[in-house]
């Protein structure tokens, strides 16, 4: 394939926002009326019955399917979604070079997308970020609520966001899937479904000429294989399970509420021939995060530490939360996501304990990314369900004013609390905003050199 990828990137708009849901809807709809070569589809709609819509552009031999927000807190890929699928009808020549059918969904969480766009517009700061967020749990994400049965596990109640990413899968078969995921404070890093070795290079230069950092930090979860440097294998919940019963728990099935993820499911219906890429994006970062050199820190340390730290914060915000449970309303979304939490976080922890006690791979000095991501990144996200405690305080309040006194107080401490631990992350870091132009472009780049290599 010629393809000249840098004339491509050079294109992407300095983004200074992200779209809301409305207005990625609207340019969805007025991309379809200007070009014959792209189809506006509604594949299903939200749990609220709004239209889940997906751009049909081309009509080559292959398919491919980009879809965003798999996530709600994860909006880089809708902005991605947004300028591939306006480029592509621009550049029919491209377009037909590629040979692939092209399946945009700008955002496949619709409802939890919206939860997020109090941070969409205007400077992004950390603290902004907090406030604002909203993510689901498991039993309600879009990328992890696919059909399974495994050992003792069975789920099979997808969420109407999932029936319709499912019923496109089904329809298309993709060649090339996209779940275009984004994290927060942290390098660039990746999932894929099948190890191609020479692509790799490609993405990390990819990274680097964007001057942004390849994360070197602790992985995710502790028991994902990592194929290179900041690549991993992608999983299904089976890793979970296996996980858990490994480390001590009897019955996994109770503590996954999940289904398993899309690659999973694209790996049963294209007999493990469909491609899934995820490159996973941050919002903001410090140069240690990309420092491989060794720190004075014992890693084993550092990573119970970490999870000591997840232990307080969790006790702290759960104390406040059985405050206000009885007058929160149980069909809210910000309350079924922290009633998750709460009601399964110690279950949830102690194979992680376990594991970070026994396990080989925790021996030795930390890396100084290691350190770093442990003593300081990680502690950001731990005002996530603080602030979002603070969220549910608002709901009440505007349900029953007869406690808006109390509950009032109660938000007040978790805000101070929150803005007290950004503070503290903050004191200990040198941390970028990164452009969003640049975030995309390496998305773009991730997408087409994954798809060079699979026509190659």
């Amino acid at each position: 394939m010629v393809l000249n990828l840098q004339e491509i990137l050079n294109k992407v708009p300095d983004y200074k926002e992200f779209m809301t849901v409305d207005e990625l809807d609207e340019s969805s709809r007025k991309l379809a009326e200007q070009y014959d070569s792209v189809d506006l589809l509604e594949i299903g709609k939200s749990d609220k019955g709004r239209p889940i819509l997906c751009l049909k552009v081309g009509n080559g031999k292959k398919n491919a399917l980009l879809f965003a927000f798999p996530h709600p807190n994860e909006p880089i890929g809708s902005m991605t979604v947004e300028y591939l699928s306006n480029y592509l009808p621009k550049n029919p020549k491209l377009l037909q070079e590629l040979d692939y059918t092209w399946y945009f969904i700008k955002a496949i969480d619709i409802e939890g997308a919206i939860l997020n766009e109090g941070w969409f517009k205007g400077d992004f700061t950390p603290l902004k970020y907090a406030r604002n967020y909203y993510r689901p749990p498991g039993h309600e994400q879009v990328e992890w609520t696919f059909p399974i049965n495994y050992k003792k596990l069975k789920f099979d109640s997808p969420p109407p966001e999932t029936k319709a990413l499912m019923k496109i899968i089904d329809e298309v078969k993709p060649n090339f899937m996209f779940s275009l995921h984004n994290a927060g404070f942290c390098g660039v890093y990746w999932y894929v479904s099948h190890d191609i070795k020479e692509m790799y290079p490609e993405f990390i230069k990819l990274v680097e000429d964007q001057d942004l950092p390849i994360h070197r930090g602790e992985p995710e979860t502790p028991y994902i294989k990592e194929l290179h440097s900041a690549v991993y294998k992608m999983f299904g919940i089976q890793e979970a399970y296996d996980f858990y019963e490994e480390n001590g728990v009897e019955n996994p099935q109770e503590l996954i509420k999940n289904g398993t993820s899309s690659d999973d499911y694209l790996k049963r219906v294209t007999n493990n021939q469909g491609y899934t890429l995820v490159c996973e994006m941050p919002y903001f970062y410090d140069k240690a995060l990309d420092d491989d050199s060794t720190s004075e820190y014992d890693r084993r340390e550092l990573v119970l530490d970490r999870i000591n730290f997840s232990l307080e914060m969790y006790k702290y915000t759960k104390k406040r939360f059985e405050l206000i449970r009885e007058f929160c309303n149980p069909k809210s979304r910000i309350f079924t996501s922290l009633a998750d939490y709460f009601d399964n976080f110690e279950k949830r922890i102690e194979p992680r304990i376990h594991f970070a006690k026994t396990s080989d791979k925790y021996e030795g000095k930390a890396t100084v990314a290691q350190a770093f991501d442990s003593m300081v990144a990680s502690r950001y996200y731990n005002s996530f369900g603080l602030a979002m405690t603070s969220r549910l305080c608002t709901e009440v309040i505007k349900t029953y004013p007869d406690k808006s006194e109390e509950v009032a107080f109660i938000k007040s401490e978790l805000d101070s609390k929150v803005e007290k631990m950004i503070e503290d992350v903050l004191s200990k870091t040198v941390f970028e905003v990164i452009p969003i132009q640049k975030l995309v472009k390496v998305q773009v780049g991730c997408a087409l050199i994954a798809m060079k290599h699979l026509k190659d």
